[in-house]
């Protein structure tokens, strides 16, 4: 029997537990995340011939952490940047997706290899919101799953889906489109950051160009202040809001 593990990660409230007891039943564990409060959620499950540990991270809108934001968007950030799973299944909500997405596409700048769950779809038909899966998995070049988790419904589609895609995970491609002096920007930072031989390059540009805090922890090799301090004729082009650039053409 392979072993396997994945990680389920979404927003607060999108069913995201539910799941993961839908999946792990009684067979799970639960402590902290090492040096934080935050807790930490394993379970295992088997399927076939596999048996897959499930880490359940913790709710979140953003995988970037802010100024003000607690440490769960951190445990969520530094547990996929480890490559420790070898799938993220991004659980989201039918009836709030446009919301949802904005960590989908996230995820995606990450560039994992990932299953996404649209969760909650009775909710989305009593508020008459229609879904098109097989559309909205061709726009996000990834597997796309409906389910009701808290009926059990769509739970065989995503142990299916889980088998084959494990066969071989793949990383979609990322959709996302950047203004062009933005892209030159990333462009830039990405070939410094690829002559450091940092792993994820391109995604450190990302954060970067977004103005991400505590780049220095994840990259202490890096001249971290000059590459920000590279970037301050392009945000000022943008009036200080650089960041705010990179979220819409995210949403």
């Amino acid at each position: 029997m392979s072993e396997h593990i994945i990680c389920v990660v979404g927003n607060p409230n999108c069913g995201k537990t539910t799941l993961f007891n839908a999946l792990t039943g009684s067979r799970q564990s639960v402590g902290n995340w090492p040096g934080v409060t935050v807790e930490k959620k394993v379970g295992t499950f088997a399927y076939r011939d596999r048996k897959v540990e499930l880490v359940d991270l913790p709710g979140i809108y953003s995988i970037t952490p802010s100024s003000s934001s607690g440490e769960d968007e951190r445990v969520a950030r530094d547990y996929i940047l480890t490559n420790e799973a070898e799938v993220v299944i991004n659980i989201v909500d039918a009836s709030n997706l446009e919301r949802n997405l904005y960590l989908t596409a996230q995820l995606l700048e990450m560039r994992v290899p990932m299953i996404v769950v649209v969760n909650m779809m009775d909710i989305a038909k009593q508020h008459r919101i229609g879904i098109n899966i097989d559309e909205l998995q061709k726009a996000l070049g990834c597997p796309v799953v409906a389910t009701v988790a808290s009926r059990d419904n769509g739970k065989k589609d995503l142990l299916e889906t889980l088998d084959r895609f494990l066969d071989n995970p793949t990383v979609p491609p990322m959709p996302i489109e950047y203004p062009q002096d933005v892209i030159e920007g990333i462009t830039t930072v990405t070939s410094k950051l690829s002559n450091e031989a940092v792993a994820r390059p391109d995604w450190f540009a990302i954060q970067f160009l977004e103005g991400a805090p505590h780049l220095e922890e994840q990259l202490p090799h890096t001249d971290v202040a000059a590459i920000e301090a590279s970037l301050v004729p392009l945000n000022e082009k943008y009036d200080g809001d650089l960041d705010i650039v990179i979220a819409d053409a995210r949403y």
